[in-house]
């Protein structure tokens, strides 16, 4: 390999280890949090609406931004937007703010997350071609994903300790400081290799031209087209499935008050990623298309979901939750690599936007709608009504399989 490909490697590990290391000392409290300070279930789960609509009104307006400013630029001006609202959130708990103040928060935090998603991967796939790199992209896709599996894990079950042992408030000071680092680290680090921005033509013309050939290479390329329709089911079920899961687990496990508990959900899905991420080569060997083992996880998902919906019982969850994220995380570098085969340089960050905005559509709708479900009825009906929604994603795979995309065949060396 190539030495410029190795360091851009490295620097893509080193940032997506900072970055979820920094986000994840939340996420196995975040929840919690918006309870503790005085969100219904309702109102938790329709702030982290808010979240996923910001994503949704952002997500291509800076994929464009991305893609013409620069990827460095936009990774840049997320790490900033997500420490200023990192510290806008602590705030907000210590004074109890009202619904529309997270609301607020939320949405510029889903901004933040905008800039990153899609430029941080099309950085890394411009840079690597540029690097005259022959390897399979399902590799490097799977090593980030063990990389923030190991974050994750560290982040969320320290964040779930530190708050029980201290307060709600403490990871996300935390979060402001690793966010910080990652800031820097990126200003240091990152360059644009293999994409040469725009910045000089006019922001309104760069803005329709790049739409444009977007939806060209996006929307209306047919195998694309079915996996963005899939993504809101699957990635609006799933956003609520784990968050829900911090308070569900503590309702199982019979201790309000266990927070290292409710962490144990978010370091099962990080342990999940980093054999995830180990396993794709062996999965690579199993499966002759990439479509194929994306219909499998779905069906998958769905049964673990309305497993978790039945079980009363606090040890069967924590098995299911297992599977359930072991099939997202060994499934997720054959997306990313199927849908990078498929789309030109020029695009790349909007269109992988655009793709991430479907799936956040997805969250907008289905939050506050399963919160409002945990609320009337209870968490393990919440569930229930989940795998139903997820059940659905599974068709628009099938049409995508039937499209014989040209990334859909996986490369064997050998048989």
């Amino acid at each position: 390999m190539p030495d410029a490909a190795r360091r851009i490697q490295r620097i893509y590990l080193l940032l997506t280890l900072l970055s979820t290391l920094a986000a994840s000392f939340i996420w196995g409290v975040n929840t919690l949090f918006l309870l503790d300070a005085g969100l219904s279930n309702a109102e938790a789960f329709g702030a982290n609406a808010a979240f996923t609509a910001g994503q949704v009104l952002f997500e291509v307006p800076t994929g464009v931004v991305a893609d013409t400013w620069g990827r460095r630029a936009s990774y840049l001006l997320g790490a900033a937007t997500l420490l200023v609202s990192t510290l806008l959130y602590l705030f907000m708990w210590q004074v109890e703010a009202p619904f529309w103040g997270w609301v607020i928060a939320s949405v510029l935090i889903g901004l933040g997350f905008t800039f990153f998603s899609g430029a941080v991967e099309a950085w890394l796939v411009d840079a690597l071609n540029a690097s005259e790199f022959e390897g399979d992209l399902e590799s490097v896709f799977a090593k980030g994903q063990t990389t923030a599996g190991v974050a994750m894990l560290t982040g969320s079950v320290a964040g779930g300790f530190i708050a029980q042992v201290s307060n709600l408030g403490v990871p996300y000071v935390l979060r402001a400081v690793l966010l910080g680092l990652t800031l820097g680290s990126a200003f240091l680090l990152m360059r644009d290799v293999g994409f040469e921005p725009r910045r000089g033509a006019s922001p309104t013309a760069e803005v329709r031209r790049v739409l444009e050939a977007s939806l060209d290479s996006g929307w209306r390329n047919p195998p694309i087209r079915w996996l963005m329709l899939a993504a809101p089911f699957t990635g609006g079920v799933g956003v609520y499935a784990f968050y829900a899961l911090q308070p569900y687990l503590l309702e199982l496990y019979g201790d309000p008050n266990a927070y290292g508990i409710a962490g144990l959900a978010a370091a099962i899905v990080a342990g999940a990623q980093i054999i995830g991420g180990l396993v794709v080569p062996f999965v690579r060997k199993l499966f002759n298309y990439r479509s194929h083992v994306l219909i499998l996880a779905g069906m998958i998902s769905t049964l673990m979901l309305l497993a978790i919906g039945l079980t009363s019982s606090f040890w069967v969850a924590i098995a299911l939750l297992v599977v359930w994220a072991l099939t997202f995380a060994a499934s997720m570098p054959m997306r990313q690599a199927y849908v990078n085969g498929l789309i030109d340089s020029d695009q790349r960050a909007t269109v992988l936007s655009f793709d991430a905005l479907m799936s956040s559509a997805g969250g907008v709708v289905t939050q506050p709608a399963l919160g409002r479900v945990a609320d009337v009825y209870s968490y393990s009906a919440s569930y229930v009504v989940s795998s139903v929604i997820q059940v659905a994603a599974v068709p628009f795979l099938f049409l995508a399989k039937r499209e014989k995309a040209p990334s859909d065949p996986i490369e064997h060396a050998e048989r």
